[in-house]
């Protein structure tokens, strides 16, 4: 479960930051409010996430699957040209999360995350 709340952490952030474009330096006023709104809702569910997910693996595949998809965001929405400097350093990223989650630390906790977890009555 706590891999959904953070699947809705993500969409809830990438829908604040295309709001955050949208209200235009905050001068709209309902593009702003959703703003503050999908940001609450993205760490609202991002915090559930870290009851069982190490903050590192969490935070890894929030920046890394955010980023990917912003640029696509960017790209299909907003009309944002790319550049191979981007494509390079997006990849990297990428590359980065997919190797922190295999061999990176907190690996151990996350088969063991009985540290994370809450006791529930």
């Amino acid at each position: 479960m706590s891999y959904v709340y953070l699947a809705i952490a993500i969409v809830a952030e990438l829908i604040g930051t295309s709001l955050l474009k949208a209200s235009e330096g905050f001068t709209k006023l309902l593009p702003t409010a959703g703003v503050i709104l999908f940001f609450i809702c993205a760490f609202f569910f991002m915090s559930l996430s870290l009851k069982t997910i190490p903050l590192n693996i969490a935070y890894a595949i929030w920046s890394g699957l955010g980023t990917v998809a912003t640029v696509i965001i960017s790209i299909l929405i907003w009309k944002e040209k790319v550049t191979v400097g981007s494509i390079i350093g997006i990849s990297l990223i990428v590359i980065g999360v997919v190797v922190l989650n295999m061999f990176g630390p907190g690996q151990s906790e996350a088969s063991d995350n009985s540290e994370y977890q809450v006791n529930q009555p």
